[in-house]
């Protein structure tokens, strides 16, 4: 008997249809992410046991839609819990996963049912850490952190700004892009609004304002063109797009007004990313290019960090690009923005794990550096980050500098060129990161900063390594 997989998407479709759900809404209901669901959708993974039995408990109604027979489930039970890094070294046949779930269905049964407690263990302690690090739980979520959030649970893809700010590009596209002029044209004879470049000395921390009673723009001189540009898309986006935005804003049920505003702003600069680099345009023309970041900047005329942000929204039903992650971190290492298409998960406070490869692009400006990385899961990806410096306009104030990491499953790195220089075949070659030290199970890490919540520590005052504690 083969491996048997459970492709359900239709049923899945007509079940959030049925139910008049979005995918985001119905995504946030089952514990994932929205690229997954669509992802499932349209039947580009596999139901996976531990989705169908999410289905039982969240739509118990509608829990049948997605069963398999005993031995169907027994057998996908069974190798799922059997690929997890916990058996790695004890590689167990097809066949002999056949002849347990024939010959003792009951243990198969066991194994099964341990292997989901033990990763819902992994997801609950994921979670403690999350609140303890976050020193107020989700309830006291900061109007930033709540908008973060919600990105996330859209998937970092909204789909009515986004096919919106498609048609007006059509309107916009030149012969190789949209350029300043095309900007400029369109705020000035439709809307009025006059730019005005400012370097006057009290404007210096200025680089955007927006005057609605004399519909004047005013962007600071010391802005890089592609700054400048993003600018322009930004406040043609606000003004063209302001309906749909402010439904999405307001279907979104956030608490505060702080929050509604900011995420505003945030809708706002999804739109002037897809404005500049639309859909259908950017996804075909990123797989050309094998998502080569630099030739991506020249086509589109576009920042490093832009076009990396863009690939990571790539989720419309239907038309999924690469699914990738991405993260922006400051110096002192904390993300300040995050999304992963991928299963890579990053921790929602504090900083990343020290082995991974973006806090030396940080230290390093203007190089591009590559890592081939495994998470504790067993996941490997092809990491790219490079560090950035945007200049302040003054030598009085220090420059921003922090980095930006874009990545994607190693079964998509022939489609990603940075995995060119890379050994993925070599089974060392991987560098072990993890989430987050609170809850990273790995025992032999020179560079812990914390032990596990989980574990107990044996310490040896005659005795000082490089960690000045074991794990039990």
């Amino acid at each position: 008997m083969g491996k048997q997989r459970l492709y359900a998407g239709e049923r899945l479709r007509s079940l959030r249809l049925r139910l008049g759900l979005s995918q985001s809404v119905m995504a946030a209901r089952m514990g994932i992410s929205n690229s997954y669901l669509s992802q499932l959708e349209h039947d580009d993974r596999p139901m996976t046991s531990a989705i169908r039995q999410t289905i039982g408990r969240t739509f118990p109604m509608n829990g049948a839609d997605f069963e398999v027979d005993d031995e169907q489930r027994r057998t996908s039970g069974v190798r799922d819990a059997l690929t997890d890094p916990l058996f790695r070294g004890m590689e167990i046949s097809d066949g002999a996963v056949d002849r347990l779930v024939e010959l003792q269905p009951a243990i198969a049964d066991r194994l099964t049912a341990l292997h989901q407690a033990y990763r819902g263990a992994l997801n609950r302690l994921q979670f403690v850490d999350d609140v303890i690090s976050s020193d107020m739980g989700l309830d006291g979520r900061l109007p930033w952190e709540e908008v973060r959030d919600w990105f996330h649970l859209a998937g970092n893809y909204v789909d009515s700004i986004d096919r919106e700010a498609e048609r007006m590009a059509r309107d916009l596209w030149g012969r190789d892009q949209i350029d300043d002029d095309a900007l400029l044209g369109r705020l000035k004879n439709r809307h009025q609004v006059v730019v005005d470049l400012t370097s006057r000395e009290d404007s210096a921390r200025l680089l955007r304002r927006y005057d609605r009673r004399t519909k004047t723009l005013t962007l600071s001189s010391s802005m890089p063109p592609d700054s400048r540009r993003f600018a322009l898309a930004h406040q043609l986006a606000a003004l063209e797009l302001a309906d749909v935005i402010a439904g999405v804003r307001d279907e979104a049920e956030l608490r505060s007004d702080e929050a509604r505003q900011l995420l505003s702003i945030g809708l706002a600069n999804y739109a002037a990313g897809a404005l500049l680099m639309p859909y259908d345009h950017f996804r075909r023309t990123a797989r050309s290019l094998r998502h080569d970041i630099d030739r991506l900047c020249q086509y589109y005329s576009v920042s490093f960090e832009q076009a990396c942000h863009r690939l990571s929204t790539l989720q419309r039903p239907g038309e999924c690009g690469t699914p990738f992650f991405f993260c922006r971190v400051d110096m002192a290492g904390n993300i300040t923005k995050r999304h992963s298409a991928t299963r890579l998960e990053f921790a929602r406070f504090g900083g990343a794990c020290p082995l991974w490869v973006v806090h030396e692009a940080v230290a390093i400006p203007d190089r591009i550096v590559v890592q081939l990385a495994q998470t504790p899961d067993g996941a490997r990806y092809v990491c790219m980050a490079k560090g950035l410096v945007k200049p302040s306009g003054s030598y009085a104030r220090a420059p921003r500098r922090y980095a930006v990491a874009l990545g994607c499953e190693i079964e998509h790195a022939r489609s990603f060129v940075y995995a060119d220089q890379l050994d993925i075949t070599n089974e060392q070659a991987p560098t072990l990161i993890g989430i987050s030290c609170r809850i990273c199970p790995r025992t032999n890490c020179d560079q812990r900063a914390f032990p596990p919540v989980d574990r107990s520590l044996s310490v040896d005052p005659d005795v000082r390594e490089i960690v000045p504690y074991k794990i039990k």
